[in-house]
Parts: C-alpha cells; structure tokens; sequence
C-alpha cells in the first residue's frame, strides 16, 4: 500500500514512472509501425522488422550498448519526417493502439498517487510526439521524453537534441524536483529495466516493475520491491477518474517519438550480423 494523503505543509512528492514494460504491456514506439506505414513514413519490410523487434523486446529488453546503437539509427531514419503529420497519425491511432494495453495495476498506481496529492511524471526514452499523448490519456502532470532538431521548415533534421536514458533521466528528475519542490527522499518511481537504476536510485521509494535479469538482481541485492504487471485493461472499463484531463504538462522534452517506433530495426540488424558471423 502506498503512503497516506500528503501533509501539505511537507515540500511536495512526485511518482516517475517509465514507460514500456512498467505502464503499458509493450513498447509505445513499436507499437505505433503500422500507423507509420500506413501514413508512409516507413515501408512494408520496416513493419516486419518491428513486428519481430516488438517480440525481442518483450523476451527481455535491449542493454545499453544496442539503446545507443538505436539512437544512432534513429537519427538518420527520422531526417526529413514532418512532425505535425508524426503528431496527426499518433493522435489518430492514440485510442486504439495504446489504450487497450495499458496495466491495470499502473493504471491504480497512478490512481492512488493522485489521491494521495503526489504529482506523476512519465520518463521515457521515447520521444514525445508519442509520450506526451500517452501521457494526457494517463493523467499523468508531466512528461520527460527524448527531443531532437525540428528545422524551419517543420521537419526533424536528424540531429539529438536531448536524449532521456539512463543517468540522463535521473538527472531530469532532480532537476524537476528542484524545480517543483519535490522532496526526493519521499518521492517514488517505477521501472522495468536496468538502465534506469540511477532513476531508481534518485528517490527514496524505488520500484521494479516486470523486471529485466539484471534489474531483479539488483532489487532483490537492495531490497527494493518487485512488482508484477500482468493485466492490459482499457482505461474506460475501470478508471474514470484517469479520463479527467490532467493539469497542463510540464514538458521536459519534446522529441521524435515517431522516429523510435522503427527502434529496433537496429536491435534487428546486429542480431542478424552476430548470427551470420
């Protein structure tokens, strides 16, 4: 159970929580390949490959040296994509693609930290063509997300502006909470992947969410919980109170989320070398 109703007269408390694996059942990006394809940004075989890195995802997450290959990637994949029409097909296909594979167990975490007055802040790699719509379906109050160059004339450059990964994510929280007030020490947040230990580690009330190998080994070495995520649930059949919309936004980033959709064709590619050598 989670702490009572904050004292108000305390410095305020915030829940960070990432996203893939921890809030939603899949990757937000990759799920949204199809709506990419349909509204040409990428091609058939791309779809393939993200279908295939949707399923390696799942079976245990990407370390750090294939995330930075991803960013690589992504850098020169999203060069020349027009962001309003990036924004246009999630805000089209948000509803059906997202909602329905949505934790129901994260969906009452979120719940409970609202009642209890603390803020909830969404922290993902991806960027925030993608996460900041997830983000307003979730009531969440604010958003960290991954940024890269818009230029004149509307479209991404490819260059990384802000990338939110590892310690760079557990520096955007403290620099929130610097900002906002929060007490750390009372704070609390949840993840699925090692990667985001310096997260974790950053507030006083860190938890493992469907842990990857080397998250589990680190919560059971530090006795932090481990909690098991297991139930997609549309929002509108059990929450009502989520579809209240949230308190304008703070958005730490605002980036290429629809370029991270086709992530793991990098993820593919080295795993098809390795298998060749």
């Amino acid at each position: 159970m989670l702490g009572l109703v904050e004292n108000h007269s305390l410095p305020r408390t915030a829940a960070f929580f990432d996203l893939d694996k921890t809030v939603i059942a899949k990757s937000s990006t990759l799920t949204f390949s199809k709506s990419f394809y349909q509204g040409g940004l990428i091609n058939r075989r791309a779809v393939l490959r993200t279908a295939y890195a949707q399923f390696v995802f799942m079976a245990g997450g990407a370390d750090h040296d294939q995330m930075e290959r991803m960013r690589a990637y992504l850098s020169a994949l999203c060069r020349g994509w027009n962001v309003q029409q990036v924004k246009e097909i999630v805000a089209e296909t948000l509803h059906d693609l997202i909602d329905p594979i949505i934790y129901d167990e994260a969906a009452s975490l979120i719940e409970e930290h609202h009642t209890a007055g603390r803020d909830v802040v969404i922290v993902s790699t991806s960027g925030a063509e993608v996460v900041e719509p997830i983000g307003e379906l979730l009531g969440a109050d604010r958003v960290v997300a991954t940024r890269m160059v818009v230029g004149e004339d509307g479209c991404f450059t490819g260059e990384v502006e802000y990338y939110a990964y590892g310690p760079t994510k557990a520096e955007a929280v403290k620099e929130l909470a610097a900002s906002e007030g929060y007490d750390l020490a009372r704070c609390y947040a949840y993840s699925d992947s090692a990667t985001d230990v310096p997260m974790l580690e950053a507030v006083g009330h860190p938890h493992a969410v469907n842990p990857d190998r080397a998250l589990r080994r680190e919560a059971l070495a530090r006795s932090w919980p481990i909690l098991d995520f297991h139930r997609p649930v549309r929002l509108k059949q059990r929450l009502p109170a989520l579809s209240v919309p949230p308190r304008p936004a703070l958005v730490a980033a605002a980036a290429i989320g629809a370029a991270a959709a086709t992530a793991g064709l990098v993820w593919y590619a080295s795993k098809r070398r390795t298998t060749v050598m």
